[in-house]
């Protein structure tokens, strides 16, 4: 099912449930009931418990952002680190330039062809991704210069291959989901006794009011569905992509 036909159903079903609360309630209600009544002391904690639960939903968003964010800049380093390799061993024969290249490519190939696919639906690498690479490793690291000028730039290359291994670990750390299920479950509490102090302000059935009321849990709802979507850095609406691999190795086909 599409994100944005996900959002459009949570959203207009917490209007939904809102509505129909608030209209059985009010059909339920006993005729002299006054909400004007309402102690203020339920005001006052009606507040606290939208400003408290909006601080946490902005921690949550601010989280998960980050994380896609730090996702993607381990895509943009991971492929910048195998290109530096790919261009620095220019200096070396071309039997071992040839090879180390031909590797690279292979391994950038599995990435954006298979791995990428195999790593949004299961959060994690596959294992034919780190053959390739530590086949790479190993033509870098058995290289044995023949030539000062070859020997200097031996070590930058070997420096490069460390940066693309640490970015390959790095983006397996981030391909699963970062909340916590307790997290979640703190959200989604949080929300439901968020739109529950609705009904202990006493609200009645004003076209403003249910208005309002749908709104509020609309809000609340896409919220809590723009956390989900940023959780999984490379599997729902807005990810992180494998543009970095394609623009530094075009010759390769996502």
């Amino acid at each position: 099912m599409p994100e944005w036909l996900v959002l459009t159903l949570a959203m207009l079903a917490a209007c939904v449930v809102v509505v129909v609360i608030t209209v059985v309630r009010d059909r339920r209600a006993p005729e002299d009931e006054d909400p004007s009544e309402t102690p203020d002391v339920i005001e006052y904690m009606t507040m606290w418990i939208g400003v408290v639960y909006a601080i946490v939903l902005g921690l949550a968003i601010a989280g998960v952002w980050e994380a896609r964010s730090a996702a993607q800049d381990h895509v943009q380093a991971e492929a910048q680190a195998l290109h530096e390799i790919s261009e620095r061993v220019r200096v070396y024969p071309a039997d071992a330039r040839d090879r180390i290249r031909d590797d690279v490519n292979a391994y950038v190939g599995h990435v954006v062809t298979t791995e990428w696919e195999w790593m949004a639906d299961n959060g994690q690498v596959t294992e034919r991704g780190t053959e390739l690479l530590q086949q790479v490793r190993a033509d870098v690291t058995d290289y044995q210069p023949k030539t000062d000028f070859e020997a200097q730039a031996y070590q930058p290359v070997l420096d490069q291959m460390a940066a693309a291994d640490q970015a390959r670990n790095a983006r397996a750390d981030s391909a699963a989901p970062t909340m916590p299920g307790v997290v979640w479950f703190g959200l989604i509490g949080g929300g439901v006794v968020t739109i529950g102090m609705i009904f202990a302000l006493q609200i009645r059935r004003t076209a403003r009011e249910l208005v309002l009321a749908g709104l509020f849990s609309a809000l609340i709802a896409f919220l809590l569905f723009l956390i989900w979507d940023f959780d999984a850095p490379y599997s729902r609406g807005i990810t992180a992509s494998a543009d970095p691999f394609l623009s530094l190795f075009p010759g390769i086909k996502g």
